[in-house]
C-alpha cells in the first residue's frame, strides 16, 4: 500500500492510498481550522460550523445530504479537534466520487439560515450541558485549559455557552473566509480508491477556488496549574498532566512507550499497583497525546473521597520509581502494544485516510508506517528511564472534580515528585 500525492495549483492537497482487496473506501476533507485557530471571541465557532455544514446547501437539503449517502449504504460524519476539522464518509468503492461531491458541497456551500443556526445552537448548548454532566469527560477540558491557560490552544472546543449563544451568519462566513481556502484543505481517501478519478473530481470541484494563505497560529505554551471543582459526586475524578513532546520531536515515541508502560493496559504499572494490588479504583490509565508543537502525558483515575490521598501518593511513587527500575520487559511490552495498536488500526480505511491527512499537514509528506515502527523499536529502556526522570521535574497540571476536600493540590504533588 503506497500513498499517492497531488497538489493543485491553488494549493489544494490530495492524498490517496489504495488498499487492495477492499470493496469500501473512506474519503474526506481535513481542514486546517480547529479550536486553536479561533480568536477569543470566536471560541466554539469551528465546532459550531461543523454542525452547520449538515443543515443544507443550495443543492441539497439536510435530509438529502443524509439520504444521498445512506441510499448507497454509506455513512457520513464530522469532528472538530484543536488543530483540524474533518468531514468524511465511508462508502463502497463505486460511490467515492459521489461522496466527495456531497462532502465538498456541505463544506463549500452551507446556507447558514437563521432558523438552522438557532436549531443547532440549541443542540450544541445541550451538548455542552451533557459534557458538564459527564465528569470523566469535562475534566479533560479543564485539564487542557489549566495546562495551556489564556491561549487559543487551551480553550475548549465546544466553547462557552455565552459565545455559542452569540454566533450569527456573519461570524460563520468570516471564519470560513479566513480558514476554509483550498490551500488549507486536504482531501484524503483510502481503501478501494482510484487516485486518478479522485484527482479529476477534485480539479473539477476545487480547482477554481482562490488560495487565501495557510493560517498561522499562536505557539502553544504549557504553563500548568490547578483547577478544583467541588460537586456532590460518588467519586473524585483526578487528572494529572505533564508537558510532553509534539509530533515534530522524535522523543514523542519515547513518551508514548513510557505512557503505555505506566498506564496503557491491564499489565501496566499504575493498573497493577493501584487497581489490582490495592483496589483503590475501577479505572486508571495514562496516555500520551501529541500535537503540532506540544504534547501531554495524562494520567486519569476515579476513586472515593476517602482514598484519593492514597491513590495520588501511590501514583507519585510509581512515577518516581519508573526512573530507577523500569524494566526491559516492561519497555518491550509497551513497544509491542504500540506497534500492534497502530498496525491493527491501520487495517481500517478510515484510519488510513485520517493518518495520511494528519501527517501530510504536519510534514508535507506521508511517512511510511515502517518509519514509525522503526522509531518505536529504537526506544530502549535507558531512554524510557531518562524520560521518566525528566518528567518528575517537567511542568505539570492538575484537574480534580467531585468531593475534593481530601485531595492534594498540584504543589503537594510536585513536592512529592521532586523529593
Amino acid at each position: 500500500m503506497t500513498q499517492r500525492l497531488h497538489t493543485l495549483p491553488n494549493g489544494f492537497r490530495i492524498v490517496t492510498e489504495a488498499m487492495p482487496g477492499l470493496q469500501s473506501a473512506s474519503v474526506g476533507l481535513w481542514v486546517e481550522a480547529g479550536g486553536r485557530h479561533e480568536r477569543p471571541e470566536q471560541n466554539g465557532i469551528a465546532h459550531f460550523l461543523e454542525h452547520m455544514a449538515f443543515k443544507g446547501t443550495r443543492r441539497r437539503s439536510a435530509l438529502r445530504i443524509a439520504e444521498e449517502i445512506e441510499d448507497v449504504g454509506g455513512y457520513i460524519n464530522a469532528y472538530t479537534s484543536r488543530e483540524m476539522t474533518a468531514y468524511y464518509a465511508r462508502v463502497l468503492s463505486g460511490d467515492v466520487v459521489m461522496a466527495l461531491d456531497v462532502i465538498a458541497d456541505i463544506v463549500l456551500n452551507p446556507l447558514f439560515r437563521k432558523a438552522d443556526i438557532e436549531t443547532e445552537r440549541h443542540v450544541i448548548l445541550q451538548e455542552i450541558g451533557q459534557a458538564l454532566d459527564t465528569p470523566d469527560d469535562i475534566i479533560f477540558d479543564w485539564l487542557h485549559e489549566v495546562s495551556y491557560p489564556d491561549q487559543p490552544f487551551g480553550r475548549t472546543i465546544l466553547g462557552p455557552e455565552e459565545r455559542v449563544a452569540s454566533f450569527r451568519k456573519a461570524d460563520f462566513e468570516s471564519f470560513t473566509g479566513a480558514h476554509y481556502g483550498p490551500d488549507q484543505m486536504i482531501l484524503s481517501a483510502a481503501g478501494g480508491v482510484d487516485h486518478d478519478a479522485i484527482v479529476a473530481a477534485a480539479e473539477r470541484i476545487f480547482g477554481g477556488l482562490k488560495p487565501v494563505g495557510r493560517s498561522k497560529v499562536e505557539p502553544a505554551r504549557f504553563v500548568g496549574g490547578e483547577r478544583r471543582e467541588v460537586k456532590d459526586l460518588e467519586q473524585v475524578h483526578f487528572a494529572l498532566s505533564f508537558e510532553a513532546p509534539g509530533y515534530r520531536d522524535d522523543r514523542v515515541y519515547t513518551a508514548q512507550v513510557y505512557a503505555t508502560a505506566m498506564g496503557g493496559g491491564m499489565s501496566s504499572r499504575l493498573f497493577q499497583k493501584i487497581r489490582e494490588d490495592r483496589g483503590l479504583c475501577y479505572t486508571i490509565h495514562a496516555q500520551s497525546a501529541a500535537y503540532d508543537d506540544t504534547g501531554q502525558i495524562t494520567i486519569y483515575a476515579g476513586t472515593s473521597e476517602d482514598e484519593i490521598g492514597e491513590l495520588t501518593r501511590l501514583t507519585v511513587d510509581e512515577l518516581k520509581r519508573a526512573a530507577e527500575d523500569m524494566s526491559e520487559a516492561e519497555v518491550a511490552r509497551a513497544r509491542a502494544q504500540l506497534k500492534a495498536g497502530m498496525l491493527m488500526g491501520l487495517e481500517s480505511p478510515s484510519s488510513r485516510a485520517e493518518r495520511n491527512a494528519r501527517l501530510l499537514s504536519i510534514w508535507g509528506r506521508v511517512p511510511e508506517v515502517a518509519e514509525a515502527v522503526a522509531k518505536i523499536d529504537a526506544v530502549d529502556t535507558a531512554a524510557v528511564r531518562s524520560y521518566a526522570a525528566d518528567l518528575t521535574v517537567a511542568r505539570s497540571a492538575l484537574a480534580i472534580y467531585g468531593p475534593v476536600s481530601r485531595a492534594p493540590g498540584i504543589d503537594e504533588l510536585r513536592r512529592g515528585l521532586n523529593g
